[in-house]
C-alpha cells in the first residue's frame, strides 16, 4: 500500500532554493498514488522566514542571505552541521491534521535525544523541541492540496553563533543548543541514521527505500 511505503532521500549539503523549489515542485506534480518521501540534507548558511514572519526579528544578517520562504514560524538559520529532514507526507492518506504531524515530528527528536542520554522537552506554545530552556530542533510545515512539505532542523554539531544576529523562531533572547554540546560522541551521519528510523516508525511505514540522491 502507498500508505505505507517511503522513499528516503540523503541528499548531503544542498542549495536552499534549489531543495525549495524540488519540494514545491514534487508537491504540486504528486497524486493520489505518488509514494510519500522524507528527505535529509544539509544547508549552506542562510536565514529563513516563515511566511508570516516579522522583520523585527531579524537583527542583522552580515554577509549570511535572508530569504523569505513558505513554511510556518518565523526566522531560523540553517547551515552545516545541522540536519535538515523534509517531511514530503500525503497527509489525507495518513490521516493526520497538522498538529499531529508536528506532534510526530517533535516525539521523534525527543526519542533520538533520549538514544544520547539527553532530557528534551516540547512546549505548546511554541512548536520545536528543547533542552534546559535551549532550543535544539526547530520545526515549520507547509500544506498544499492535503500534503505536507519542508520539516525539522536538528542542530547537531554546527557554528550556533549566527542564531545571535536573530531572534530565533520569533523569541528574543532564546538561546540554542546543539547536540554536539551534551554528547561528544554524535555524529551527524549517525544522528539521521538514528532518527529517520524513529520518524519511520512515528509516521508508520512498514517499507522504504534508501537512496544516495
Amino acid at each position: 500500500m502507498k500508505s505505507n511505503t517511503v522513499i528516503v532521500r540523503t541528499l548531503g549539503l544542498q542549495d536552499y532554493l534549489a531543495t525549495w523549489l524540488a519540494m514545491q515542485q514534487f508537491t504540486n506534480n504528486r497524486d493520489e498514488n505518488t509514494v510519500d518521501e522524507i528527505w535529509l540534507l544539509e544547508h549552506p548558511a542562510v536565514f529563513t522566514q516563515g511566511q508570516n514572519g516579522n522583520p523585527e526579528h531579524v537583527v542583522a544578517t552580515g554577509d549570511i542571505p535572508v530569504i523569505q520562504t513558505d513554511r510556518g514560524g518565523q526566522v531560523t538559520y540553517h547551515g552545516p552541521g545541522q540536519l535538515i529532514i523534509y517531511t514530503l507526507v500525503d497527509l489525507k492518506r495518513k490521516k493526520l491534521n497538522v498538529r499531529q504531524v508536528i506532534t510526530l515530528l517533535e516525539q521523534s527528536v525527543v526519542q533520538l535525544l533520549a538514544d544520547y542520554n539527553i532530557q528534551a522537552q516540547t512546549r505548546c506554545e511554541a512548536p520545536g523541541v528543547y533542552v534546559a530552556n535551549k532550543k535544539i530542533c526547530s520545526i515549520g510545515l507547509r500544506i498544499r492540496r492535503g500534503c505536507s512539505f519542508h520539516g525539522l532542523a536538528l542542530n547537531v554539531a554546527m557554528d550556533l553563533d549566527p542564531f545571535l544576529l536573530i531572534n530565533p523562531c520569533g523569541f528574543p533572547r532564546l538561546k540554542m543548543t546543539q547536540i554536539a554540546e551534551l554528547n561528544k560522541t554524535a555524529n551527524i551521519a549517525q544522528v539521521s541514521l538514528k532518527l529517520i528510523e524513529h520518524l519511520i516508525t512515528g509516521l508508520g511505514y512498514t517499507n522504504r527505500l534508501i537512496l544516495e540522491k
